[in-house]
């Protein structure tokens, strides 16, 4: 119904986004990864977008590229996936490590989503393989090295920690982003986060 918006970021929540386009605001549910790429309130954005029509809900999914969208639709075909797990699932990490994991097979990282247990990661890797080519690994920059499973559980601790801190779950997955791969301790994690949020 709705291939994408173009308009004002509104308002942002934690898991959502307003977009005004001609004085309509449309409510979207978002990805992590799609907050963190989303501009100030009062700027422009293009988002893509995914109509969902249910019994008990009608709602407007939004991805900040055509990518994950894809990847959204994909998750979806899965037995047992919905559009809210297959959200979190995006969420949980960069949208190269979940292609990565699921034509892998890492069963590990797949699981470390919320909602996704060892089963569901399974049963998402074997139906998605065939469906997730090589050629979904064009965008990844090529001297992009896969983030480890420690490298990945020191930026779980170091994203709560930040979050312990006072800085929201954008800020702080914003944060981590950027450094994330570049240490095995949450502790120098956290420090070099907070020296890249203040300029240093």
């Amino acid at each position: 119904m709705y291939a994408y918006l173009n308009g004002l970021v509104a308002d942002k929540g934690q898991n959502s986004l307003v977009i005004d386009v001609g004085g309509v605001g449309y409510l979207l549910a978002v990805s992590m990864n799609t907050l963190q790429e989303t501009p100030p309130v009062g700027e422009k954005m293009k988002v893509y977008t995914y109509f969902s029509v249910r019994e008990d809900a009608v709602e407007l999914f939004g991805f900040a590229s055509q990518e994950e969208k894809n990847m959204f639709t994909r998750l979806l075909t899965v037995s047992g996936i919905g559009p809210k797990v297959a959200l979190s699932i995006l969420g949980a990490m960069p949208l190269r490590d979940l292609t990565l994991a699921i034509i892998t097979g890492d069963i590990t990282a797949l699981s470390r989503a919320p909602g996704v247990g060892k089963k569901t990661a399974q049963r998402l890797a074997l139906e998605l393989k065939e469906k997730v080519e090589q050629s979904d690994l064009d965008y990844i920059p090529a001297n992009v090295a896969p983030v480890t499973a420690v490298q990945e559980d020191a930026a779980q601790e170091a994203l709560a920690a930040l979050q312990a801190l006072g800085y929201t779950p954008a800020e702080a997955a914003r944060a981590i982003q950027q450094v994330k791969g570049q240490s095995d301790s949450a502790n120098d994690l956290v420090r070099l986060a907070l020296r890249n949020m203040a300029g240093f």
